[in-house]
């Protein structure tokens, strides 16, 4: 069952998992591009998996047409600084939910990827999935002072919207604060690889060996 609907001030698009529950929740964080098709099948293929998943719309209703980066920019610039707030109130209202169990994990993509790591600074995650994680080097510090939960990080070997050296400084910063953590960089792939609605982008090799590898990671600590 999936619909749009509300989470405590976030509102955003809920697949639940066939049977009674509780079950497990995964919040699943956009792309810059906003609250899209691609966003929610993650959320059902999530839903398919055994979890309450949530995609919440961080946009608020505004969507960038792929491709459209104009567009994209502006509506980060406009709702990026209160993201992690929403988050937080959909974090809260999941934990609070009748049909979850208590256990939370999150994954984003892009834009999605840094909140994703943002919102383990501040709220008790239990694990973390970030794909190709945008600006994450803009929380560094954050992450050094706050995060505890175990890390899964992708990345592209040729992703050129990450600075160079920056997956290399992510992974030293989770070494140094003693974190359980994986970062796994695919070999001729880049941004975005698991967009499977792109194929201007999409990486099929990459993005099945990511799935099997965030079901995995997933399965051994929310389950």
């Amino acid at each position: 069952m999936s619909e749009l609907t509300q989470l405590g001030s976030t509102p955003g698009y809920l697949a639940k998992p066939a049977g009674d529950g509780p079950f497990p929740a995964m919040i699943v964080i956009q792309e810059w591009w906003g609250l899209d098709s691609q966003t929610k099948s993650i959320a059902d293929r999530f839903a398919q998996e055994g979890y309450l998943a949530f995609a919440p719309d961080l946009y608020h209703g505004e969507l960038a047409q792929l491709g459209d980066g104009d567009t994209a920019m502006k509506l980060v610039q406009k709702y990026g600084p209160h993201a992690n707030l929403d988050l937080q109130s959909l974090f809260d209202a999941l934990q609070s939910h009748p049909d979850c169990n208590g256990k939370i994990g999150s994954v984003g993509f892009c834009f999605g990827g840094r909140m994703s790591l943002a919102l383990g600074t501040s709220r008790p995650v239990n694990a973390i999935c970030t794909f190709y994680g945008g600006g994450m080097q803009t929380i560094f510090d954050q992450l050094r002072a706050n995060l505890k939960a175990p890390i899964l990080g992708f990345f592209g070997d040729v992703d050129v919207s990450i600075p160079a050296g920056t997956v290399e400084e992510f992974e030293k910063l989770l070494n140094d604060i003693g974190v359980e953590h994986e970062v796994i960089m695919y070999p001729n792939s880049g941004h975005a690889f698991f967009r499977d609605s792109d194929p201007n982008v999409y990486i099929p090799e990459a993005s099945e060996d990511a799935w099997m590898r965030t079901k995995k990671f997933f399965a051994k600590h929310l389950n």
